[in-house]
C-alpha cells in the first residue's frame, strides 16, 4: 500500500540486505491506538507513524465518527498540527494532517484545517465552538525529536475515552487498504468541503480568554518582567498574543528556542517538566534583563512550566501541583471578587484544601485531561460551574 518513495526505499534496502531484524521492529507489530490516540517514533513500516498509517488510522476514525454521528457530513471535524519534521521519512505533521483531511474530504466530510502551526489547545476548543463532531492534533507534544503523534477529541471537546478507543482500533483494522486518491492530498484544496478555522479561531480564543481578566488597570501599569521560552515549539506567537489580551507587557523571549525546529537543538528532550535542565538558556535570559519569573511551554504549547527568582537568588521552578494549587487559589479568588453568578459556591468544583476550606466542592480524577475533561464537562451539563482543572505533570 505505501506510496510514500522515502518509506518504501527504506523497506526495499531492508529486504536486499536481509537485515530481519529492522524489518521485524518495523512490521512486527502495528501501533496501539489508545485513549490519547497515536504516538511513535516516524519511520517506515506498521509500527511507525508515517504516510500509510496515518491513512489508515484516519480511514478507521472515519467509518467510526460516521457509526457514531448521523449528522457528520453536516457538523464535520477540525485538524490542527506542530512543527514536527522527519527528512529520512518524509513525514511531518503538516503531511500528516493534510492526509487525513484528504480522507475525511474523500467522504463528503467537512474538514477545519488549520493552515498553519497551532497550539493544541486550539482543537479542543474549535471541536466546542464550532459545534463539530471531533478533532485531531497531530503532535507528539514534548517527545523526542523522531516522534510523531496523533490525538483525537470527541464532540464535548475532551480527549476520548473508553470504549470510543477499543471503537476506533477495531475500525482502523477493518479499514487497511487505502481508498481512492488516499494519498493525493492536493485535491483538498480546491474542495468546498475544506476549511481554514485559523483567523477566526486566532481571534475568537484571546476574545474568550479576556473575560478571565479582571485587573487589567494592574496589567498595563505593573512592572514585572517575565521570560518565556518555547522551547522551539509553537507556543511564542500565541504566548504574545496571550499577553496583549491582558494588556502585559510582552515576556522576552529565549531566542535561540523561540522559533519553531524540529531538530530541539538546544534540548536532549523538549520537556519543561524537566526543570531547570530545559531552562538554563531562560535563566541566563532572565539575569540578563532583570526578569523574576520564567514561563515555558511544551513544543505544542499544552504544557506550562513556572520559575520565579527568590531573595537568595536561586530560583524556584514550581512542580505541577505548586502551579496548579496557586492557579486554582487565584481562580478561585476572582471568581469570589468578580462573579455575579448567582448559583451557590458549593456548585463550583476546585481545588481540594482551598475548596474545603472555603465551601468549594473538588474533584480528583485518574491522571490525563481525557478524564478531566469528560467529569467537566459532565459537571457542567448538571448546572455546575467548573472553574479549573490540572494535573500534576503541569498540564
Amino acid at each position: 500500500y505505501q506510496q510514500n518513495p522515502k518509506t518504501y526505499t527504506i523497506v526495499k534496502q531492508l529486504l536486499a540486505e536481509g537485515n530481519a531484524g529492522e524489518l521485524q521492529r518495523y512490521f512486527g507489530s502495528r501501533m496501539e491506538f489508545g485513549t490519547a490516540g497515536l504516538r511513535a517514533a516516524m519511520g517506515a513500516g506498521i509500527s511507525h507513524m508515517n504516510d500509510l498509517t496515518i491513512i489508515q488510522t484516519t480511514q478507521g476514525f472515519c467509518r467510526y465518527l460516521e457509526k457514531n454521528f448521523s449528522d457528520l457530513k453536516k457538523r464535520g471535524v477540525v485538524i490542527g498540527f506542530d512543527a514536527r519534521a522527519h527528512l529520512s521519512s518524509g513525514g511531518s505533521s503538516k503531511r500528516f494532517a493534510r492526509l487525513a483531511a484528504n480522507t475525511f474530504i474523500s467522504q463528503g466530510v467537512p474538514v477545519y484545517l488549520f493552515s498553519d502551526i497551532i497550539p493544541t489547545p486550539f482543537v479542543p476548543y474549535t471541536v466546542t465552538h464550532l459545534k463539530l463532531c471531533a478533532g485531531i492534533m497531530v503532535t507528539a507534544s514534548h517527545n523526542p525529536k523522531q516522534d510523531n503523534g496523533y490525538k483525537v477529541y470527541w464532540e464535548n471537546g475532551a480527549q476520548i475515552i473508553s470504549p470510543h478507543d477499543k471503537g476506533i482500533s477495531q475500525a482502523i483494522e477493518e479499514n487497511q487498504e487505502p481508498w481512492p486518491q488516499a494519498w493525493d492530498d492536493k485535491v483538498i484544496d480546491s474542495s468546498p468541503l475544506l476549511h481554514d478555522p485559523y483567523a477566526m479561531v486566532n481571534k475568537e480564543y484571546f476574545k474568550d480568554i479576556q473575560k478571565q481578566c479582571f485587573y487589567r488597570s494592574i496589567n498595563k501599569e505593573t512592572n514585572l518582567k517575565f521570560v518565556h521560552t518555547s522551547v522551539h515549539g509553537v507556543g511564542h506567537k500565541f504566548v504574545q498574543l496571550a499577553f496583549k489580551a491582558f494588556d502585559l507587557s510582552p515576556p522576552f523571549a529565549v531566542p535561540e528556542q523561540k522559533d519553531p525546529d524540529p531538530d530541539f537543538p538546544t534540548v536532549k528532550y523538549p520537556n519543561p517538566e524537566e526543570g531547570k535542565g530545559v531552562l538554563t538558556l531562560s535563566f541566563a535570559l532572565a539575569e540578563k534583563d532583570g526578569a523574576r519569573i520564567i514561563l515555558a511551554n511544551d513544543p505544542d504549547a499544552d504544557r506550562l512550566a513556572v520559575a520565579e527568582k527568590q531573595e537568595s537568588g536561586e530560583w524556584k521552578v514550581f512542580s505541577g501541583n505548586e502551579l496548579g494549587a496557586l492557579l486554582g487559589w487565584w481562580i478561585f479568588t476572582c471568581w469570589k471578587n468578580n462573579s455575579r453568578d448567582t448559583r451557590a459556591i458549593k456548585d463550583v468544583y476546585m481545588l481540594s484544601t482551598i475548596a474545603l476550606k472555603e465551601g468549594f466542592h473538588f474533584e480528583e480524577t485518574l491522571t490525563g485531561f481525557k478524564w478531566m475533561g469528560n467529569r467537566a464537562k459532565q459537571l457542567m451539563d448538571q448546572g455546575k460551574a467548573v472553574l479549573f482543572a490540572f494535573e500534576e505533570a503541569i498540564g
